[in-house]
């Protein structure tokens, strides 16, 4: 059974109305994203922070997978698919894909502000708001288990490893642009077939050894690759 791995970015829970935060100016909602998106930025102003992420949790909670996380949840059933995301929400999870990492942390969990003794901080899964107060068993106050700006990516080592072993790679909604992530095309092996999906790609057929360029949105492009996948085994 060839070994899928898929890199999906903002783009793709986007179409499920997410909002994406980040504007031309690099305002999130109206703050410097280091004022809502960083250890600093915490520490100066904790309440702020909750609050951004209190509200992006209950937007979560109001939408829908779409069709592209559909399809790749049916992707699943045909190939061992692994998925690797830059996003925060779980739409994949509720689609029904089960092989999920998710690099940047996620917004339906939160984890102590201290590490625990056995080198860890406790992790809850947290779908109401986030307060001031709101504390781990250990009194430690709780925060957004987000990987903010200036943070080490905790899941990178094991994100390179699904990497390296990928027959195929998929990239969906996503530049590729945000270091660590963007790195780990880097890592496949020569001549694996990559496919990027997305309607205004900023890569081109030369810059990849075996890459195709789908230049559709996510909904359009990924069922019908899955579609396309599938038939070869079929």
């Amino acid at each position: 059974m060839k070994n899928i791995v898929v890199l999906t970015g903002a783009g793709i829970s986007a179409e499920s109305g997410i909002k994406t935060f980040r504007d031309e100016d690099g305002l999130w909602e109206g703050h410097n994203v280091m004022e809502v998106a960083s250890p600093e930025g915490f520490q100066n102003n904790p309440k702020l922070v909750l609050n951004f992420y209190n509200e992006r949790r209950k937007q979560l909670l109001t939408v829908l997978p779409n069709k592209a996380h559909n399809a790749l949840s049916e992707l699943e059933t045909h190939f061992k698919t692994t998925i690797i995301t830059q996003n925060v929400d779980d739409l994949h999870e509720r689609a029904g894909s089960t092989d999920v990492l998710h690099l940047h942390g996620e917004l339906l969990k939160v984890r102590s502000t201290k590490i625990s003794r056995i080198g860890a901080p406790v992790i809850l899964d947290w779908k109401k708001d986030l307060k001031l107060g709101d504390k781990c068993i250990n009194g430690h106050q709780l925060r957004p288990n987000i990987v903010w700006f200036g943070e080490e990516v905790p899941l990178l080592n094991k994100a390179i490893e699904i990497t390296q072993k990928a027959d195929i790679l998929i990239i969906i909604g996503t530049s590729m642009q945000v270091y660590p992530a963007a790195s780990l095309i880097d890592f496949i092996s020569e001549n694996t077939p990559i496919y990027f999906i997305d309607p205004k790609p900023n890569v081109q057929k030369n810059d990849f050894n075996n890459l195709n360029i789908i230049q559709e949105t996510a909904v359009n492009g990924v069922p019908n690759l899955v579609s396309s996948l599938i038939d070869t085994i079929v």
